[in-house]
């Protein structure tokens, strides 16, 4: 059975790309049966930390996104 290979880095550290491919791995590993029952909990801990990183940075770039957007569409003159 193969660790995921982002799981020793600081959640802060992961970029979005690389949590999606961690949780993919979670994913595939869980489908596949390849994950021993034992380590299961842990599999889901990491997938739900992975998910609440994914989601903040979704929410922060939403944000920039729409800042820009009306820094854009400013007042006309």
């Amino acid at each position: 059975m193969s660790e995921p290979q982002n799981a020793a880095q600081p959640e802060e550290a992961l970029s979005f790309r690389a949590a999606m491919d961690e949780l993919e791995g979670i994913l595939e590993r869980i489908e596949g049966e390849e994950i021993d029952i034992d380590r299961l909990a842990e599999e889901l801990r990491r997938a739900a930390v992975l998910l609440d990183l994914c989601r903040g940075k979704i929410r922060k770039a939403e944000v920039e996104v729409t800042q820009i957007v009306q820094s854009l569409e400013g007042p006309e003159e």
